[in-house]
């Protein structure tokens, strides 16, 4: 389920919206943080979240953090996190639904975020929120789903799921309430999107 063994080929083919996502955020890292082109600068600039900000009337500012990152090994960790977790559900729930959950789950970590202080000015960025949100759909299949997994399966999202929320609390810089929103977005979604999910569906 987790183990990826495709060609860089075969993977673009079988999961194009992980390959865009992972793809975008190189793209955004390397024009913003590596060469820096103004234009790009201030595409940052514009997208990072902050609350005050969005007070303000920049609502768009709870979607753009979840593409950017800061710095090199943000973009790297969340985008192999992406690669790892992320096929699975992609193929699960096809492309729409599985856009649909990614974004939907990190709006809800940026709104969470925005809710516990509106007025604070600090910024915020990253695809964590989001990727929480997959795991959110894990734990629910986790719970109430099982037939959708298989002991092994289980056994890894259940202890990715403690240690990214253990991480969560114990790293320094980290939006803890991006992730747990995110994470909570992930469990609400979960129902309606896996409702015509066959049991069985990675063992046909």
């Amino acid at each position: 389920m987790f183990l990826r063994t495709e060609s860089f080929n075969d993977f673009l083919k079988l999961y194009p919206v992980i390959a865009f996502l992972t793809g975008l955020h190189i793209l955004l890292w390397l024009i913003m943080d590596v060469f820096s082109f103004p234009f790009a600068v201030e595409w940052k600039q514009l997208g990072v979240g902050n609350n005050f900000l969005v007070s303000q009337g920049e609502y768009w500012r709870l979607l753009t953090p979840i593409f950017l990152h800061a710095g090199l090994s943000h973009t790297l960790f969340n985008s192999f996190t992406l690669v790892l977790f992320g096929p699975a559900l992609e193929r699960m729930l096809g492309k729409v639904k599985f856009i649909i959950a990614y974004l939907l789950a990190g709006i809800a970590g940026n709104i969470g975020t925005y809710a516990a202080d509106p007025g604070a000015f600090y910024s915020h960025l990253g695809a964590s929120g989001a990727i929480f949100g997959l795991f959110g759909i894990y734990a629910y299949m986790l719970f109430a789903r099982k037939d959708l997994l298989d002991q092994a399966s289980s056994q890894i999202i259940g202890v990715i799921i403690v240690l990214g929320l253990i991480m969560t609390f114990l790293q320094p810089n980290i939006n803890v309430l991006g992730h747990l929103f995110g994470f909570i977005g992930g469990l609400a979604l979960a129902p309606p999107l896996l409702k015509n999910i066959k049991p069985g569906f990675f063992f046909r």
